[in-house]
């Protein structure tokens, strides 16, 4: 029985990549479904990914590309498109992009499966479990943070999760957590950085008079909110919003470029550039 796979990769920027890689798809009677390439001219560094039909099982096409990886000096992962990605939300107070994402899933709107949800807080308890999601709390304080952190990805190990979502969770993570999980961690956050730090952003943009709002989802980093942008969404606005406007249009924007973000790495359309990344989108 066939089935639908994903083939990602990336090389040194050299003539010859394409054509080795369908020529092993056409070797195996692969049938090639989307097919999206990107050449960096700065980098010279080459980006790939293919979705294919094939009759073969996912250790038998990966001994079969198996041979590029040392010709081209490639990073290549292969993917079951029918295995979902198996995603752990951390939490604070804000439902906004939680309720979102839990939304979308149910929906069939987002291919991924929430197999859990962990918060600082007990408050968004209620929520996640009406969605049939497990529920954990982890209080921190600067004393326990590092128990606390270790409890995390203990819930990641536990659920086999394939990417963490920080849907609005208001701790900084330690280094150390974020070099286990790097490529494995997207966050959300308002766009004012690094201009409106701190409590109350959106008020401290409407006292400045901002004409635009917006929210970046990236992938977390030892470098606080300035890992690889995954997806960026912004709002105009004028004299006329309210504080409290800004906030709810900040809130609208944060969920709709969390879910876009959680997407395509779920999809695995997004490939690492160095400090950027390579979308390939629908």
């Amino acid at each position: 029985m066939s089935a639908e796979y994903v083939l990602t990769l990336s090389c040194p920027d050299r003539p010859g990549v394409v054509a080795a890689v369908s020529g092993i798809l056409a070797g195996h009677d692969c049938n090639i479904t989307e097919s999206q390439q990107f050449g960096d001219p700065i980098a010279q560094r080459f980006f790939m990914r293919v979705q294919f039909v094939s009759g073969l099982g996912l250790d038998e096409l990966r001994t079969a590309f198996a041979v590029l990886i040392p010709e081209f000096s490639m990073e290549l992962q292969l993917f079951d498109r029918a295995v979902k990605t198996r995603a752990l939300v951390l939490v604070s107070k804000f439902d906004h992009c939680l309720n979102d994402l839990l939304y979308r899933v149910r929906s069939g709107l987002l291919a991924v499966d929430i197999v859990g949800v962990a918060s600082n807080h007990p408050d968004l308890r209620p929520l996640t479990q009406s969605y049939g999601v497990d529920y954990h709390h982890l209080p921190v304080t600067p004393d326990t943070r590092a128990k606390q952190e270790a409890e995390i990805l203990t819930l990641v190990d536990h659920y086999q999760a394939d990417v963490v979502v920080l849907a609005r969770y208001m701790q900084v993570l330690s280094d150390d957590v974020c070099a286990k999980l790097a490529g494995r961690m997207i966050n959300i956050h308002h766009s004012f950085l690094p201009s409106f730090k701190g409590a109350k952003p959106y008020h401290q943009a409407h006292s400045r008079g901002v004409k635009l709002i917006g929210a970046t989802a990236h992938y977390v980093t030892t470098d606080l909110d300035e890992g690889p942008i995954i997806e960026q969404e912004v709002a105009r606005v004028n004299h006329t919003h309210s504080p409290d406007d800004l906030v709810a249009m900040g809130r609208d924007v944060e969920s709709r470029a969390l879910a876009r973000a959680v997407g395509w790495h779920a999809e695995h359309r997004v490939l690492l550039d160095g400090h950027k990344t390579v979308i390939f989108p629908r």
